[in-house]
């Protein structure tokens, strides 16, 4: 599989799902995933598409990398490994809803854990069962947190103080933003990367409507800068 595309359809495959059904659930025209087939997933679509089917970004862009962004820390969080100091914590995700094609909801991964060390969370008087983690998807957030870098999230503090960020389900999506309140219940979304996210401002009546609400706020990401310049050797 030497391009995005070919890893797409290999995907499709996986996943039972054809090319119609997916563009249906993309809103795009089946034409435009055949295209995405032969000339490669566009990148502003790659976060999408690589989180709908739980892949990494990395991995669907180019190949490189684990095909699954917990991978990696699935590895590291083996039994065997297990370290008294330490807390394996669910991994949050979409998954797709028995509703009907299309519609996600956000539940734990089953299986999927991160390891992180009891004593960071004590410090910062999270209790080891409100915490989870989460994959960073998209670039809304660039130049804080990079897409493929994991979240830790504290369920047990979900009151808003304005300007600090939060994780949230928006109908079914898993979304992290600054978040501040507005009068009569109205809430205001910001992206780190304001340049290609403007703000988003709900009232209280379409926070309702769009199944908008407070995961819990986030306390940890990891580094990671995918970025990286080819470097020449002598």
């Amino acid at each position: 599989m030497k391009t995005s595309g070919d890893r797409l359809r290999a995907l499709l495959r996986e996943c039972h799902l054809s090319a119609s059904d997916f563009a249906a659930n993309r809103k795009v025209t089946p034409q435009h995933v055949n295209n995405w087939f032969k000339r490669g997933i566009p990148m502003a679509r790659m976060g999408e598409v690589a989180d709908l089917l739980t892949v990494n970004p990395r991995w669907l862009r180019s190949g490189d990398g684990p095909k699954h962004p917990s991978d990696s820390i699935d590895e590291a969080c083996r039994e065997s490994d297990y370290n008294a100091e330490d807390v394996l914590v669910p991994l949050l995700k979409e998954v797709e809803s028995s509703h009907g094609l299309g519609q996600t909801s956000v539940a734990e991964a089953p299986g999927r854990k991160v390891r992180l060390p009891l004593r960071m969370l004590q410090a910062m008087s999270i209790d080891p069962g409100d915490a989870v983690c989460a994959v960073m998807v998209g670039n809304g957030m660039d130049e804080k947190i990079q897409a493929g870098s994991i979240i830790g999230i504290d369920r047990g503090l979900t009151q808003i103080i304005d300007g600090e960020m939060y994780a949230l389900e928006h109908d079914g999506m898993l979304r992290i933003k600054y978040l501040y309140r507005l009068a009569g219940g109205t809430l205001r979304l910001r992206s780190h990367n304001s340049a290609e996210y403007p703000d988003e401002v709900f009232e209280a009546k379409q926070l309702q409507k769009q199944n908008i609400r407070v995961l819990g706020w986030v306390f940890w990401w990891s580094t990671l800068n995918t970025r990286r310049r080819p470097v020449s050797f002598p």
